[in-house]
């Protein structure tokens, strides 16, 4: 399946999946790739943000073909998958979660896909979560009554329409759980940008993958099983601050100031109600209702700093 360390130039995929702490996960994403793959010029790089789980050791031991990377440290799902950008050798590149297993002929139908159409610069399949529910992995553009709106209404339409109602479509953005673009398209748009650490960084590359004339596509016959939130589990208080913080940096590289300016309202109403709920429920929650706060009062990393490298 993969292309050896020693090998030079191009194979047709690179799969870049980026892990922190996923041991169980990872082991059954690569064990599915190891049986898609079989025979196939695909390359698979791990990208690991300092894992202290013996990741490293599951991967050199039980999937020898794969490249592995240390980095010694969380730096972010953004950073990291740069980083595995510059190493990949594949003129196709997909970007994978580690809680993910695909399903047979998946990779191979989003790949097919893109040789045949030039000018679609992603894809994304089908996203199966527990129970066989097809989870929201695409949208249109993202500003607050949209994302208010596909929150309340519009993820319980999805999860029963899209079950039954299969069909390719052109969408704003798709789920950077699993991702496929060309490696062209990554450098005419710079990759992700990292200032965001987690979250809204597969939106903001589909956006720039939108603007420089290119289409994106969900292919729902492609389908992917995908845990949702099982990296992130147990780091619950951690992860909703990062959205937090990673949705303002995004209204604001992208949304008009009314759109920032009612999330900012929304929020300070959401954290207060929390902070209040919290404490009749005797629970401690002035910590995290101050840290939540803070987002709200410091100025959020500037587009201009989303520029630099990863």
């Amino acid at each position: 399946m993969t292309v050896s360390p020693e090998k030079k130039g191009v194979c047709d995929l690179s799969i870049i999946i980026v892990n922190y702490n996923g041991w169980p996960y990872l082991r059954e994403c690569l064990e599915s790739l190891s049986r898609e793959g079989r025979n196939k010029d695909w390359e698979v790089l791990v990208v690991d943000n300092g894992s202290e789980d013996g990741s490293e050791e599951l991967v050199r031991r039980q999937f020898p073909g794969i490249r592995f990377f240390s980095l010694g440290k969380n730096i972010g799902f953004s950073r990291a998958n740069n980083r595995g950008i510059k190493e990949c050798r594949g003129d196709f590149i997909l970007f994978l979660n580690p809680d993910t297993r695909v399903r047979t002929g998946s990779m191979d139908k989003l790949l097919d896909y893109l040789q045949q159409n030039p000018r679609v610069g992603a894809v994304g399949p089908a996203l199966i979560g527990d129970k066989g529910r097809i989870q929201v992995s695409f949208g249109r553009k993202v500003h607050f009554f949209r994302e208010f709106f596909q929150k309340v209404f519009l993820n319980i339409y999805y999860a029963f329409f899209l079950r039954y109602y299969k069909k390719q479509r052109v969408v704003g953005w798709l789920s950077g759980a699993c991702l496929l673009t060309r490696k062209t398209v990554l450098e005419r748009t710079g990759g992700f940008d990292p200032v965001f650490f987690l979250y809204f960084e597969d939106i903001d590359l589909c956006y720039r993958i939108t603007g420089a004339g290119y289409n994106l596509f969900y292919l729902p016959e492609a389908e992917v099983f995908h845990q949702g939130g099982g990296i992130t589990s147990g780091r619950e208080r951690e992860s909703r601050f990062v959205y937090r913080k990673s949705q303002l940096y995004f209204y604001k590289k992208h949304n008009s100031v009314l759109s920032q300016t009612l999330l900012r309202l929304f929020l300070r109403l959401h954290f207060m109600l929390l902070h209040i709920f919290g404490k009749l429920r005797g629970r401690e929650g002035s910590r995290d209702y101050d840290s939540f706060l803070s987002l709200l009062k410091r100025e959020p990393a500037s587009a201009k700093e989303g520029n630099k490298d990863g």
